[in-house]
């Protein structure tokens, strides 16, 4: 898939992003590879193989990292916030870091 510098200029505006020439150029080159590199994993023939459900667990496997799935209270709005340097209304109060 070829990208166009109108394209990269859109998506690296949804990102607030600003671009000069020389990384326009280069995004362009990039993201257009990455993408090409998709395509044709996309090409391979995956008929009959099954899915992982998990890529680094084997439930045979004594070694195993993961621990068992045990259904347990959650910990609650008041709980995590209540140490927050500011909250309201049980959320987390942040600066504003992104103009428009």
């Amino acid at each position: 898939m070829k990208l166009t510098e109108k394209e990269v200029r859109y998506v690296a505006g949804l990102a607030n992003l600003s671009l000069s020439d020389e990384e326009l150029g280069r995004m362009v080159h990039d993201l257009g590879g990455i993408l090409e590199q998709m395509d044709r994993l996309a090409e391979i023939d995956t008929e009959g193989i099954e899915p992982m459900s998990q890529v680094l667990y084997d439930a045979g496997d004594e070694t195993a990292t993961l621990r068992e799935d045990v259904e347990r209270e959650t910990l609650g709005s008041e709980a995590a916030t209540a140490n927050s340097a500011l909250a309201a209304n049980g959320y987390f109060k942040v600066p504003l870091v992104i103009e428009r």
